[in-house]
């Protein structure tokens, strides 16, 4: 065991890490125009979502059981879903509620009322304003949109800043940051400036194993192999999150596209190795062009999280403790097939590998080695039947912290 300075996590860190599961949605003008990335070009004329219900959005994700929800207010085409004061290419000018409409608006209220946490996307690439070739203007330009977010629409738990598109671009991150910090200083930030939380690294909401909560680096994007240049005071510790579409490869809503729904079991592997991997999962379900999310898209999510509750909300038995070994007994000899562990991770993450193992006529038989617990690890395992399980810390930094042992018979 070694004494090394840990870094931690702050108190807004912790209390998102354990928020585990979010809602992404992507809505704008790509909806009614059968694509993934407009060029900025599209007639805000063809935005016109007539059955648009924010409630059903977000109610669909509390009954998932999602924590958070996190809305496109702009994507790369520079389509604003609210009422911006800095450019008429948004929904002022489509004909939607007559100009009058603000889905970021709709969508804020049904988060509060709900009790949802609320969250922006707003891309840093914009492929309609004019200014964007001249730097100063467009850090101005974006400066004012940023602000107009962060101050008009309450609390907000994430600014979620998307790197595509902005290859070899610097914006000016100490100015947003420093916004950032004057009128959301709670919300988390994703990947760029001075992140509190960085990009897993792919868009199929997987994280390698291990993930540790540190990192100096991330990617910047799918598009290229650069980092994101991150400022001097980002914190050590900034946690991973996990965005995946349910439709495979795709964001935005398209016609007749069901069949890349994905399967439940697909859907249950993703939560085993970004949830199970100590990480967030930002799971995205795609409104249509009526305004509405797909039925069969929310039947596939509910299912989903329907089957994550059934696995994982009874376990047989759960403790805490701390040091190189502890122990999990059950009243009497027992089915299980898997355990999740959980470090406090507020004193750091101080596992670096461990040893899963279950009693059997008085000898310890291996079950499951690992290194990362952090936050969360899920290990699934041939069942066993047994009186008692144990934890073996094999390796730490300082004395190991377990928040939670908990066995389940799935």
């Amino acid at each position: 065991m070694n004494h090394t300075i840990l870094a931690k996590p702050s108190e807004q860190q912790l209390k998102w890490q354990d928020l585990e599961f979010g809602m992404f949605c992507h809505f704008g003008i790509n909806t009614f125009c059968d694509q993934e990335w407009g060029e900025g070009t599209d007639s805000p004329e063809l935005f016109n979502p007539t059955q648009f219900d924010a409630l059903q959005w977000v109610r669909s994700a509390k009954l998932a059981g999602a924590a958070y929800f996190v809305l496109t207010a702009k994507h790369h085409d520079g389509f604003c879903l609210w009422p911006t004061e800095t450019t008429d290419y948004s929904i002022k000018s489509s004909p939607w509620k007559n100009g009058q409409g603000d889905v970021v608006r709709e969508v804020a209220s049904a988060c509060e009322q709900e009790g949802i946490r609320f969250g922006l996307y707003l891309s840093p690439w914009d492929r309609h304003e004019p200014c964007y070739p001249d730097k100063e203007a467009y850090d101005d330009f974006y400066a004012a949109q940023l602000t107009e977010l962060l101050t008009q629409y309450g609390p907000l738990v994430e600014l979620w800043f998307d790197g595509a598109g902005s290859h070899g671009r610097e914006y000016d991150w100490r100015r947003i940051m420093g916004l950032v910090k004057q009128y959301q200083p709670d919300a988390m930030v994703f990947n760029m400036g001075a992140p509190t939380i960085r990009w897993v690294g792919n868009e199929d909401g997987v994280a390698p194993y291990p993930c540790w909560n540190t990192a100096e680096s991330a990617k910047l994007s799918m598009y290229t192999q650069d980092m994101a240049a991150w400022l001097p005071e980002t914190p050590a510790w900034v946690p991973a999150e996990c965005d995946v579409p349910i439709r495979k490869d795709r964001w935005f809503w398209h016609p007749n596209d069901e069949h890349t729904l994905r399967s439940l079991d697909n859907l249950l592997d993703i939560y085993y190795r970004s949830v199970g991997h100590g990480c967030t999962l930002l799971l995205n379900l795609a409104p249509d062009n009526r305004g509405l999310l797909p039925e069969a898209d929310v039947n596939r999510l509910i299912e989903f999280t329907g089957e994550i509750k059934r696995r994982f909300s009874n376990p047989i038995s759960a403790t805490d403790g701390e040091g190189d070994a502890v122990l999990l007994s059950f009243e009497a000899e027992t089915d299980v097939n898997h355990v999740i562990l959980m470090e406090d991770i507020a004193h750091g993450e101080r596992i670096h590998s461990y040893v899963l193992e279950a009693e059997q006529q008085g000898q310890w038989i291996e079950l499951v080695k690992g290194s990362a617990v952090g936050h969360k690890k899920i290990d699934q395992f041939e069942t066993v039947r047994t009186k008692q399980l144990r934890l073996r810390v094999t390796a730490s930094v300082d004395k190991a912290l377990i928040r939670s042992f908990a066995g389940y018979n799935c």
